[in-house]
Parts: C-alpha cells; sequence; structure tokens
C-alpha cells in the first residue's frame, strides 16, 4: 500500500495495533476514518497539526475522514499528559469552542465529493445518555485492572485522579465504537499519548459485537525539535490557528525561522510535497543553507494551507519590506501585524512634532542631548529611511495611511508611533 509507505518514508508511523491487517484493509476497500479533538480553547494550535494532517492523507488515497470535535468529551478533560485534573468548562463555553475549532479544521479537509470528510461532534450521541446506560452498555465492558494499567490513568494515581477523568477513556471507545456501528469506521488516529484510549475503543468494539470485527489503531510520534525545546512554543506563547491569536504573518515567521537540523523532518511531517521536492529541498540544506529554501518552502505551504493565499502574500509581503527596510510599501494594517509586539507610543495626528521632541516624548532617546546625537549620529531610521535633520518636523509623509510612523533606534530597536 503505498499510503503506509509514504507514512513511513515520513516518520509518520509510531504504533499500529496490526500493521499488516491494516494494509490488506486498505488495500481491500476504502474505509472511514476518524480523528478526534476536545475543544477545551476556541483555537487549535499547530500542536494539534499532525494528527489531522495524516488524517487528509488517509482522505487522499480515497478514505474518508470523519473530523470528530468532542463536545462531550471536552466536558470531561483528556488526562493524557497531565499532573493535575482539568478545569471544567460550561456547556456553552464548549459549544462555542466547537464552532470556531470547526471553521479551522474546514481548512485542512475536503467536504465535498464521494470521501468527503464528516464534521461529528460528540455531544450528539452522549450529551443526553442516562447514567444507567453509560454503567450497563459502557461501563460493563471495560474492567478497571484494564483502565489502571493504562499509562494515562497509572502515572496519575500518586498525585489523584477523580471519577471524572477516570471514566474519559471509556468515552472516548464510545466514540470509536459509534462511529464503527454508524460509518463503517475501522481505524483511529491519534497522537501517541492517545494510544490507551484508541486501544480501549477496539476493547470495546470487540465486546460489544458478537461478529468478528476489523478495527485498528495507529499513532503518529511527539513531534519534538532537535535542540530539546518544546515545539510550537516561542517567547510570546502557543503558535495559534486563529489569525486574532497568532497572525498570518507571525504563523509564516515561524515556520521559515525553522533550524536546519528540524526543517526536513517538518516538511515531511506537515506538507504535502512529493518526495522528490522533498528530497530536492534537504539537498538545498546540505549545499547552500544560506539561501534557506526549504524553510521559505515550508512556510509558504503551512501559511496557504491554514490562511490561503491572500494571507501568504501578505505575510511574505511584510517580510520582504522588514528585510529590506522599505518599511513605507506596507499598509496600516500590514504595520499592525509586522510590529505587532514593539512598543506602541500615542501622539496626535494633527499636532505638529518635531523628531527630537518625538524620540524624547515617546522615550526612544532618554534625553534631548541624546536625541540630536543619535538624529546626527544616522541611528534615526524613519519608516525604514535614515534621517540626519536635526529640525525635521513629522509630516504627512512621515504617516503611513495617517495611523503609524515607525522609528527605528539603532540596528534593532523598533518603535510605533499610533496617531490619534
Amino acid at each position: 500500500m503505498e499510503l503506509l509507505k509514504d507514512l513511513d518514508w515520513r516518520g509518520i508511523t509510531y504504533q499500529q495495533t496490526d500493521a499488516e491487517g491494516l494494509e490488506k484493509q486498505l488495500e481491500k476497500e476504502s474505509i472511514s476514518i476518524y480523528c478526534g479533538i476536545d475543544p477545551t480553547a476556541d483555537s487549535m494550535h499547530i500542536g494539534h497539526l499532525l494528527p489531522f494532517l495524516t488524517l487528509r492523507r488517509f482522505q487522499n488515497a480515497g478514505h474518508r475522514p470523519l473530523v470528530l470535535v468532542g463536545g462531550a468529551t471536552g466536558l470531561i478533560g483528556d488526562p493524557s499528559g497531565k499532573s493535575e485534573e482539568r478545569k471544567l468548562q460550561t456547556v456553552e463555553a464548549i459549544q462555542e469552542n466547537v464552532a470556531c475549532i470547526k471553521v479551522q479544521l474546514e481548512s485542512i479537509f475536503d467536504f465535498q465529493g464521494e470521501n468527503g470528510a464528516v464534521m461529528v461532534n460528540n455531544y450528539d450521541w452522549i450529551g443526553s445518555m442516562d447514567v444507567v446506560t453509560f454503567l450497563r452498555d459502557f461501563g460493563k465492558n471495560v474492567g478497571v485492572n484494564y483502565m489502571l494499567a493504562k499509562d494515562t490513568i497509572s502515572s496519575r494515581l500518586e498525585s489523584g485522579i477523580s471519577f471524572t477523568e477516570f471514566t474519559y477513556t471509556i468515552l472516548q471507545a464510545m466514540d470509536f465504537n459509534h462511529l464503527y456501528d454508524h460509518y463503517n469506521c475501522k481505524l483511529q488516529i491519534g497522537g501517541s499519548d492517545q494510544w490507551g484510549n484508541i486501544t480501549t475503543g477496539l476493547e470495546m468494539i470487540r465486546k460489544t459485537h458478537d461478529e468478528e470485527t476489523k478495527a485498528f489503531g495507529f499513532t503518529i510520534p511527539l513531534v519534538t525539535k532537535a535542540d530539546g525545546t518544546k515545539f510550537g512554543k516561542t517567547e510570546s506563547g502557543a503558535i495559534w490557528l486563529d489569525p486574532k491569536k497568532t497572525s498570518p504573518y507571525e504563523f509564516y515567521q515561524f515556520w521559515i525561522n525553522t533550524a536546519d537540523a528540524d526543517v526536513v523532518k517538518y516538511l515531511k511531517y506537515f506538507t504535502f510535497l512529493s518526495h522528490e521536492e522533498i528530497d530536492s529541498l534537504a539537498q538545498s540544506v546540505e549545499t547552500e543553507p544560506h539561501l534557506r529554501k526549504a524553510q521559505k518552502a515550508l512556510g509558504e505551504e503551512m501559511t496557504r494551507m491554514i490562511h490561503g493565499e491572500e494571507a501568504l502574500d501578505q505575510a511574505i509581503r511584510i517580510s520582504a519590506a522588514l528585510f529590506s527596510g522599505d518599511i513605507k510599501s506596507l499598509s496600516a494594517a500590514e504595520i499592525l501585524e509586522g510590529f505587532k509586539d514593539v512598543p506602541t507610543v500615542e501622539a496626535s495626528a494633527s499636532e505638529e512634532l518635531g523628531l527630537v521632541d518625538l524620540l524624547v516624548d515617546a522615550k526612544i532617546s532618554p534625553s534631548k542631548r541624546q536625541a540630536r546625537e543619535d538624529v546626527g549620529n544616522g541611528a534615526i531610521y524613519i519608516n525604514g529611511e535614515r534621517t540626519t535633520d536635526l529640525q525635521h518636523v513629522m509630516g504627512a509623509e512621515d504617516k503611513i495611511e495617517n495611523k503609524f510612523t515607525i522609528i527605528r533606534r539603532g540596528k534593532k530597536k523598533y518603535f510605533r508611533i499610533q496617531y490619534v
């Protein structure tokens, strides 16, 4: 099966419950496959991407993806990877998160055609279930000793785990069982931390069906960085898919700043570039790393996928302007993106301000004497252009759309003047 070989080549295969059986099943027929996410926040971050992109690879090979957003399990909390109890959220908050995450998943999957993706929410079959049904039909099929042997539960026994989170693995098993019955779902994909939940689902399917069942589990590796730091984190926090939380420019910059030691692995994990294209980029990393062709390809592929062509064009335009110093070519909206985190000072749009006074008022220079030295020494740039005129008065030509001026002092210290 070419798909499974491709996953192996990309380093995406981590664990399988029955590799030979899955290969035969995929060769025999198209199947439904599911991957899920609990909507504990109103946006996904890039740490969520790899399982869903792997699911998309199965769709590209002709199989039907079931994209599960856990409106019910999100109310409980997965103990996987946690050392303490999660804070429970309200039904209303979870449903709002569900709506936000659905929009983001639509950028990854094709929902049209014979094998178009199907979005499902486990609140639809768990939310109204009474406790007696839960205990009799499902709880009866999972032994306590079996659950205690799971790493996600055994690792929490010393610090403590509530009955609520203890039952999480049963709820996820119910999901797999429901999708097996109603969507002919034969495979669940998840991160390596989901192995215990996936195998519990297979156990549930086996226990609740008289006939021989053919279902499988597949996990992908934890994404790591060569230097040992956590993938998907920056000084300002997580890299979100929501453009309001992480702008497309910041998203693009995250990927093009990938280290040489990681970039080929990420191209294999996250992009749909061919083996030949990735091999060529890998060769470029070895022979001409200064060109950063692999990083640019990674940034373009990921930004285009999540935010679209227009947002990618804008991110590239901002990056080019900042590299060349041609800040005047940017729009006010692009200034907001490109200079989101620099110190910002408000100034009157109608008042005539001398440059020296502005430098002091905005605390760019500590005193008028230092401000004059900075200007005279050529250390001050207005929208990327050096000025040495001590008598310069900020005019309309210095104000981008009459909203912003970007002042640079020295090589790297940027300040944003915002006119009100």
